[in-house]
């Protein structure tokens, strides 16, 4: 399942890190790697990581990789965790509806 490799990919700090800086935009490793407590070749690892769980894509742009979020693999993260949104905002409004209501 696509969501249980997203999951475990981004359970791990370092990755979710690596993710995270991708919101701001497309990035070279090297751009990744800068200001991170882990190596370059240990960021291109994670991106690997991250590539595979579908959720970062790259392209080659001369000598260098450029990373970026892939929507289509965040759309189905989130339709995963909207699934459990949808249960539990139909169970908010059951209960509110069988709660006594107060006299003003």
């Amino acid at each position: 399942m696509e969501t249980n490799r997203q999951l475990d990919a981004l359970g791990d700090p370092t990755r979710r890190a690596v993710f995270e800086r991708l919101a701001d935009g497309p990035r070279s490793v090297g751009e990744l790697a800068g200001g991170m407590p882990v190596s370059r070749p240990a960021v291109s690892q994670h991106l690997k990581v991250l590539k595979a769980a579908g959720l970062v894509t790259d392209h080659a742009e001369g000598t260098r990789r450029i990373y970026a979020i892939d929507p289509e693999g965040v759309r189905v993260a989130q339709a995963y965790f909207d699934q459990f949104w949808t249960s539990a905002l139909a169970a908010f409004k059951a209960a509110a509806e069988r709660a006594p209501k107060e006299n003003p």
